[in-house]
């Protein structure tokens, strides 16, 4: 039987974890992240959790590790967070590359400089182009249970995954979440086995050079596979739906039914906005709320006919494109491009929430009368706007 516990965001993600039999950890400390593995280091310590905590000398000897351990077959795990991330990131594409399982949670944090050690997303928005299977989590029920999801849906398609969750925002605030019984989770997330092992005995080769000839047909076969990965994902969710009777889907919707006006965001910031549009609900205004839950693969046809019937679309970013503006919103406006002028709604940009800076119910509110505005003035629509910038 499952029990309701006060967890922080980052000890669910450490439960979630121990639960699936976790074999190797190899993590380096990083502020929000240092919670994570810090409990896990106490869970091996404690008898609790059966597995190998690789203490390493920087993040990117802590994804060469998860990817060495990875490749002989355990089932790994590792976090980190801001410049830690970055660290890291010469290393995130071979886990994609080699088809290999490797869980991961993001504690997202403002790059330097100036330094920050709270959240926003240009760490994950740096990440889209590792090849990774990429979630975000809205609050600490949904860190624990993606992270859950993650390692079925790696495992089932081989390739790594990524869970994201706000520093600070979910990685140390407490809330009431459900945890269901060890035995529940690894009947969902059964043993596993690699099914193209290293082994000593039939030695192979994984990552070797590759000439111009071959290599273009390796980089279409991964895309060709991870354009596929969409579907299991959806199936996983779904029977963790049917599981433990929480369900989870690429785009989520919140009174979307005869919305004009949609809110898009990402991460925790989802609850405050929801709360945004209930008020704008109560002032008569048609508004909606739409949560990306899943940016890798990108949900394309979800996402689409989410926003079919909708007249105006306000993204949230909580990133710069230095010289382009909110990355979700180009990569929303590149997803609407096939769809004709007359039939897409209007996209307007916000960028807000830098450096860990909140957006009260009001902002978000502010941010749709605002969009609103700047379509019936006739104001480009193509400019971003800086949310909460003081003149």
């Amino acid at each position: 039987m499952g029990r309701r516990v006060g967890l922080e965001g980052s000890f669910a993600v450490a439960e979630a974890v121990r639960m699936v039999n976790t074999d190797v950890i190899a993590a380096y400390p990083i502020t929000p992240q240092t919670h994570i593995v810090e409990r896990l280091a106490e869970m091996i310590a404690d008898g609790e959790l059966d597995a190998e905590f690789i203490c390493v000398e920087s993040e990117h000897s802590a994804m060469s590790a998860c990817v060495g351990a990875s490749a002989a077959g355990a089932r790994v795990f590792t976090c980190s967070a801001g410049q830690g991330l970055e660290l890291m990131h010469e290393v995130l594409y071979i886990p994609s590359s080699m088809r290999l399982p490797v869980v991961a949670v993001a504690a997202n944090r403002a790059l330097s400089a100036p330094l920050s050690v709270w959240c926003d997303h240009s760490d994950a928005m740096s990440l889209r182009d590792i090849g990774w299977i990429q979630m975000f989590a809205e609050n600490n029920q949904e860190a624990f249970d993606l992270t859950v999801c993650a390692y079925r849906i790696a495992e089932d398609v081989l390739f790594p995954a990524m869970v994201h969750i706000d520093g600070f925002f979910l990685s140390h605030v407490i809330e009431d979440i459900e945890l269901p019984a060890d035995e529940e989770v690894s009947d969902f997330v059964p043993e596993y086995e690699h099914p193209f092992v290293l082994d000593p005995d039939k030695p192979v080769s994984m990552g070797c050079y590759a000439p111009p000839f071959i290599y273009p047909e390796t980089k279409k076969a991964q895309e060709v596979a991870f354009e596929h990965t969409e579907a299991k994902i959806r199936a996983v969710w779904d029977d963790f739906g049917r599981t433990f009777g929480r369900y989870y889907s690429p785009v989520e919707q919140y009174r979307m039914e005869d919305a004009r006006v949609a809110l898009l965001t990402m991460g925790s910031f989802g609850e405050t906005a929801m709360l945004a549009v209930d008020e704008l609900r109560e002032e008569g205004e048609d508004v909606g709320l739409l949560r990306l839950r899943l940016w890798r693969p990108f949900p394309f046809s979800e996402f689409r006919a989410a926003v079919r019937d909708i007249e105006l679309l306000v993204v949230l970013d909580r990133a710069i494109s230095f010289g382009m503006g909110g990355p979700v919103c180009s990569e929303v406006r590149s997803a609407l491009y096939h769809i004709h002028d007359d039939d897409k709604p209007d996209v307007i940009s916000f960028i807000g929430g830098l450096g860990g800076r909140s957006i009260p119910v009001d902002g978000f509110k502010y941010m749709i009368k605002r969009a609103q505005e700047r379509v019936s003035e006739g104001e480009a629509v193509d400019k971003p706007e800086l949310f909460g910038i003081r003149e």
